[in-house]
């Protein structure tokens, strides 16, 4: 850990006694805790210092990253992180997420596991394809049958899960239904739009499209002008708001219009895709602002 504006070092360890002891350090002294993102190990942390009524933020590693390269910084140790973290905070007082209320934590934990175990059920497919070549497509059958049966029984049984957890909470179960209502939002990515941006229906348009790295980053110099380009953002959120854009561009009679007049001006395929994931990110945004739901002239 690096204190600001004194410089003071310190080490806890991540378990209950060392959060008590940076709650002690902290609250005395209204200090807001910063950290990054790294993969869930920083959860118990930032439920301990929320619950303490300690300020919180927790930054993305990309950016911090970005940080460290513009400093001349190339050398990575605990220390160096926490010192990074801490002055990119100092600069950046806006930057980062604070904590999602328990519901929505709890729902985005069963979406990521859900999303592990689609994963895994991918790759045992492809591995029962490969199978089937001739002289082993017995030696494996058995074996294969049964994990895909307990994927399959796992994956349904998180989306009961989740399902239950929409619908015992009036808010969020008033959010999915707003989504459900466009064309191309189904059950997961509604899901997925709630769990991991919460922010939906609070922020600009092109924050929402930032947010979930839609947004065309330009790559102009002088007369210079570059092909726009689309990264950053919530990447997970992102995969499956494409699945959804393959969707809408067919069955959506706003984007299928839209998706056909990208076509016809000759705009590759990604780039179509791309635009309607935009757009639907747009609509659901603009939809939970108003709390409305779908009608064609909300597009």
């Amino acid at each position: 850990m690096h204190c600001l504006p004194n410089g003071k070092r310190l080490r806890f360890p991540n378990t209950e006694k060392g959060h008590e002891q940076l709650i002690h350090l902290a609250r005395p002294v209204d200090a807001l805790v910063c950290f990054e993102a790294t993969g869930g190990q920083e959860w118990r942390l930032w439920a301990a210092l929320d619950a303490a009524a300690v300020a919180t933020r927790q930054l993305p590693p990309a950016q911090i990253k970005a940080f460290a390269a513009s400093l001349g910084t190339r050398a990575k140790t605990d220390r160096i992180d926490a010192e990074l973290i801490a002055r990119f905070m100092a600069l950046r007082p806006e930057a980062g997420r604070s904590l999602p209320h328990e519901k929505l934590r709890l729902l985005r934990a069963l979406t990521s596991k859900r999303g592990q175990l689609f994963e895994t059920r991918n790759r045992l497919l492809a591995q029962i394809k490969a199978h089937e070549e001739p002289g082993s497509a017995g030696t494996f059958a058995s074996m294969d049958g049964d994990l895909k049966a307990l994927l399959n029984r796992q994956i349904a049984e998180l989306e009961e899960r989740i399902e239950q957890s929409i619908v015992s909470d009036d808010d969020l179960a008033s959010t999915a239904e707003i989504l459900r209502s466009v064309p191309g939002i189904g059950p997961v990515v509604s899901t997925m739009l709630i769990a991991e941006m919460p922010e939906l229906g609070h922020l600009s348009g092109e924050q929402a499209a930032a947010l979930t790295g839609l947004a065309p980053i330009a790559h102009d110099s002088g007369a210079l002008r570059g092909k726009r380009a689309i990264g950053g953002g919530r990447r997970l959120l992102r995969h499956v708001l494409f699945q959804a854009a393959l969707v809408a561009s067919h069955h959506n009679p706003v984007l299928k219009t839209f998706a056909d007049r990208l076509r016809a001006a000759g705009k590759p395929h990604k780039v179509v895709i791309t635009a309607v994931a935009r757009k639907l990110v747009l609509i659901a945004n603009a939809l939970c602002r108003s709390r409305h739901k779908w009608t064609r002239l909300a597009a």
